[in-house]
């Protein structure tokens, strides 16, 4: 069993295209993100018609935003629709081969490039373009998109690697990534997972280094840390949630804040100084009492600049956020 698997529906009827000219950029005014909206199902693709315009606001989807090239499209269309500026990174769904693919469909590096060329066309940024200096409400912030993947490792210290997937399997957890997110061109997850982090840590220290002065907005779908990862239904899942080679990278890399998706779980999290943000929407069954609440997918877009006030040291837990 996958908990975080989308039952998908029809895709939308209608493909949207990108814009032919991008519109002049204009100075920022506030920064929102979201992750997880999981286009497959009908009821979110109807929740996110709902969003409003935020034209001098920018956005960020933090991945999940569905399987297919159309999903991409249909998302990434109503963000500019809606945003001066919108950053996208790959969640796990994104990375998937579907069934229907099988014999055709691009796998592993190449559907995740096929992803970004899509974003591109709707002037979008990816973790494969340059961070980009953000001077609206709460900056100046160099925003850094990335992607990183998962490597088992968060897992207990008595559970080998080679016995993690059995661990998880005593039970009846396995993602649905064993079996349609492919590594190709590299042997493993795990092997594809080190290489992106290598890449990505050279990529962060030259950010830092030309900019010292300057604090990071680290965006990723995974979370950074093994212990934001609290899944109390299905603890075991934290196998396919993210890699320990990152647990030091909010302060190694100068991070005011990091973003992360993935858990479904909306939480704000200080830890050293530096604000953990998870900004997942969820499956449709997953946020139902909010919309029970009169809320809408608006209603769920968290703020992250210039967003909640440091609270004092003493008070830094965590916060769980139900509604938004």
């Amino acid at each position: 069993m996958d908990p975080l698997l989308a039952t998908a529906d029809a895709a939308a009827d209608k493909t949207p295209t990108p814009p032919s000219t991008p519109p002049p950029m204009q100075p920022a005014g506030r920064l929102w993100a979201i992750s997880d909206i999981h286009l497959s199902f009908k009821a979110n693709r109807e929740a996110l018609e709902k969003l409003v315009p935020y034209p001098d606001d920018d956005l960020i989807l933090c991945g999940d935003v569905g399987e297919t090239a159309e999903h991409c499209q249909v998302a990434f269309a109503k963000a500019k629709e809606c945003f001066r500026q919108v950053w996208w990174v790959p969640g796990n769904h994104e990375l998937y081969t579907m069934p229907s693919q099988k014999e055709h469909g691009a796998r592993g590096e190449a559907k995740y490039m096929e992803c970004v060329e899509i974003a591109r066309s709707y002037g979008i940024l990816t973790p494969e373009d340059d961070y980009v200096l953000w001077e609206g409400e709460g900056g100046p912030v160099l925003i850094a998109p990335i992607f990183t993947l998962y490597d088992y490792s968060f897992r207990p210290a008595d559970v080998a690697l080679e016995d993690a997937l059995d661990w998880a399997r005593e039970k009846d957890i396995e993602a649905t990534d064993e079996h349609l997110l492919h590594p190709d061109p590299y042997k493993s997850r795990i092997e594809w997972c080190h290489a992106l982090v290598e890449k990505t840590e050279a990529k962060l220290a030259a950010a830092v280094a030309a900019h010292p002065d300057t604090k990071l907005i680290i965006v990723g779908h995974w979370p950074l840390r093994e212990d934001l990862v609290k899944l109390f239904k299905v603890p075991r899942f934290s196998l396919w949630c993210g890699t320990k080679k990152t647990e030091d990278w909010h302060n190694k890399y100068n991070a005011k804040i990091v973003i992360s998706g993935h858990l479904h779980i909306r939480r704000t999290d200080w830890i050293d100084n530096t604000r953990f943000e998870e900004v997942s929407l969820g499956y449709p069954r997953q946020w139902q009492e909010c919309q029970d609440r009169g809320l809408d997918v608006n209603d769920l877009l968290r703020e992250i600049l210039p967003g909640p006030e440091t609270p004092p040291a003493e008070q830094q837990g965590t916060l769980w956020r139900r509604f938004g």
